[in-house]
């Protein structure tokens, strides 16, 4: 900077990086920025008398309106109208790529999520991993990442016994087990197993336990991933935990483990030093009995993630799954692999509420209210919309009443109804023949309500690449809002159209243009959520 270069100092001063903000009040600015106060003491300056030099510097510059120092050294800055406008320019020319970033570019990662036990239909917790874990996703990608969905299909164990019991138990007409599973559907996939298997019943013991189990469990199992499917949720790959034992990867990863000296024998029963490498306590791998404990299959499955070439790999669990976040990365860290390479996000609870009072449980899952009964009662994108509009780490009560409204106080209604306002407007224009011929003249939208539209557009690229980072798509649904808001009231205050006679002006199309890109982006991001953006509402 030539200011700076007067005064004695030079380039070497600022950092590779600037952080520039949208200060929450507007008078203080478009953007600001506390440079001055980070290096100031290495230029051998006051923090003002630095924010003095590059206010200087700055408001010499093209684009830039203005630049103001205030308080012990922030710098304030006003963009020019015209270089605002160039953001809608990159939108416009990006189209549906506006916002994708490289931050992730070339990073293979294993997105596993959802895994409910296929021992029943998917509750609310796994409806809020089936939304979250898709739109994360879909984040991922967007950043460049090569994302693999994966569902851990858990057919290996004694829930699966017990679900095995209770289609037997069903299909003899008798009540469900005390430790088995109760509801219509328990009913529903009894009869079809008997249907498909006329003689299930007379069979054997093992035999019938056996025909129960692959008729049953496979029963169950198209049910959910038609669930999810309707839900908008897909996977690319369905892991059979049984795979592992049948296959003898687990005996092989436990055996490398031993070989390592990372098992110790103590008690009849084979230790994993997971101590050793972060967690609260050693955990058993093989009982007494001689029989794999659960975390047998995590180690060779985890094992398994990394074989197939995986560098990062993310576990979304439930709520009551915190001990695991030691547990899986001390087992990277036994293998001799980075901690880091696993990462474990617990979602909480989800609550359903209507009249001020929690909805009653399913009739036909019996003990719990399923995807099915959400989707039911709001839609699909009102159901994915709400439940990734919040951080997972936080217990979320979902107002029924609330999503069942067509009103701005809805907020998957309000986010739409602005894309779909657009659409129309554009319809509109569009029967009226206005097309621009030649360049925009942006530096036409000087209403407060056109730059804030304009900078609240231009900050997708940075919502997408934060969400990212943070594994949080909640992220994406507030930007949306804030953008949605952001035209409501740009709205209100700037015509766009020409009424009766009046003829179309450069005004005109520099606000059409604007529309068009809040519109791109609004489509942009619902997209990233797995949220429809409807052209009519």
């Amino acid at each position: 900077m030539q200011v700076l270069t007067a005064r004695g100092l030079d380039d070497s001063v600022l950092p590779e990086k600037v952080t520039i903000e949208r200060p929450r009040n507007p008078e203080h600015g478009d953007y600001a920025t506390n440079l001055a106060l980070q290096v100031a003491k290495k230029a051998g300056m006051k923090p003002r008398d630095f924010a003095d030099a590059l206010a200087e510097a700055l408001s010499a510059t093209d684009g830039i309106d203005s630049a103001e120092v205030a308080g012990p050294g922030f710098l304030n800055l006003r963009l020019a109208a015209d270089a605002q406008g160039q953001i809608v320019q990159q939108v416009l020319d990006a189209g549906e790529k506006y916002g994708l970033g490289d931050a992730l570019a070339g990073v293979k990662i294993n997105l596993e999520f959802v895994s409910a036990n296929p021992t029943g239909p998917i509750h609310l917790g796994g409806t809020r991993w089936a939304a979250v874990g898709d739109a994360l996703g879909r984040v991922l990608s967007a950043q460049g990442g090569l994302v693999t969905r994966e569902y851990y299909f858990n057919d290996h164990g004694a829930q699966i016994d017990r679900f095995v019991r209770s289609l037997i138990a069903a299909a003899k007409g008798e009540p469900a087990p005390e430790d088995g599973y109760a509801g219509g559907y328990i009913n529903d996939i009894a009869a079809e197993v008997i249907r498909q298997e006329p003689s299930a019943l007379s069979l054997p013991d093992d035999e019938r336990a056996e025909t129960f189990r692959r008729v049953g469990i496979e029963l169950m199992f198209t049910e959910i991933k038609q669930s999810l499917h309707d839900f908008g949720t897909d996977f690319d790959v369905y892991f059979h935990e049984n795979s592992l034992h049948e296959s003898g990867a687990v005996a092989t990863s436990v055996q490398q483990l031993k070989d390592s000296g990372n098992l110790y024998f103590e008690d009849g029963a084979w230790w994993l030093k997971s101590k050793e490498h972060g967690d609260d306590k050693d955990r058993v791998v093989i009982k007494k009995d001689g029989n794999p404990a659960y975390i047998a299959g995590d180690l060779a499955y985890f094992q398994d993630k990394r074989k197939r070439g995986f560098d990062l790999c993310i576990y979304m669990l439930g709520a009551d799954h915190h001990g695991y976040i030691a547990r899986l990365k001390a087992a990277a860290a036994a293998f001799g692999d980075d901690p880091a390479v696993v990462e474990v996000l617990i979602g909480q609870m989800v609550n359903l509420v209507s009249e001020g009072k929690p909805v009653r449980m399913s009739k036909r899952a019996g003990t719990v209210i399923t995807m099915e009964d959400l989707v039911g009662t709001v839609g699909v994108d009102a159901a994915r919309y709400e439940l990734i509009r919040y951080s997972v780490d936080s217990t979320l009560d979902i107002d029924l009443d609330l999503l069942r409204k067509h009103s701005n106080d809805n907020p998957v209604y309000y986010v739409q109804y602005a894309h779909a306002r657009l659409a129309s407007l554009q319809r509109n224009a569009s029967d009226l023949g206005l097309k621009s011929d030649g360049e925009v003249d942006f530096g036409l939208l000087t209403l407060p309500a056109e730059g804030d539209l304009i900078r609240t557009i231009g900050e997708f690229p940075t919502v997408l690449r934060r969400a990212a980072q943070l594994r949080e798509p909640h992220r994406v649904a507030r930007y949306l809002e804030e953008l949605a808001g952001a035209y409501h009231k740009f709205y209100t205050v700037g015509r766009v159209l020409p009424q009766g006679d009046e003829e179309a002006t450069p005004l005109t199309f520099a606000r059409l243009a604007l529309c068009q890109a809040a519109r791109q982006v609004l489509a942009n991001g619902l997209n990233v959520l797995g949220v429809s953006a409807p052209e009519r509402m």
